[in-house]
């Protein structure tokens, strides 16, 4: 299961192998002074949680989705599990503006 841990002033989401694979991306990184906020939300599949359509990257509506959410304007990463609260990471800067992160 990914997991965000912070190494040289760098967040990273460690990613397992299997979840590289479905999510078609590497390990995302971000730089700590970009955190803005840091929330949770309990329903992961809500309008108000996700925005965009996902590409690329694997999903099973309500069951797994992994990879990046692309939407006008900029891109979103996911590692979401069943219907488990998730963790919204927002970022000022860097290659994603949020990661969404099931606990």
């Amino acid at each position: 299961m990914a997991r965000v841990i912070e190494e040289n002033n760098q967040l990273v989401l460690k990613l397992s192998l299997r979840e590289r694979i479905f999510a078609l991306h590497s390990n995302p990184t971000a730089n700590a002074s970009d955190l803005v906020s840091t929330t949770e939300a309990a329903n992961p599949w809500s309008p108000d949680v996700l925005r965009g359509v996902r590409s690329p990257g694997t999903a099973i509506p309500y069951v797994v989705l992994l990879g990046t959410m692309r939407f006008k304007g900029g891109k979103d990463f996911t590692a979401i599990y069943k219907r488990k609260s998730v963790k919204i990471y927002e970022f000022s800067g860097g290659e994603f503006q949020r990661w969404i992160v099931s606990q």
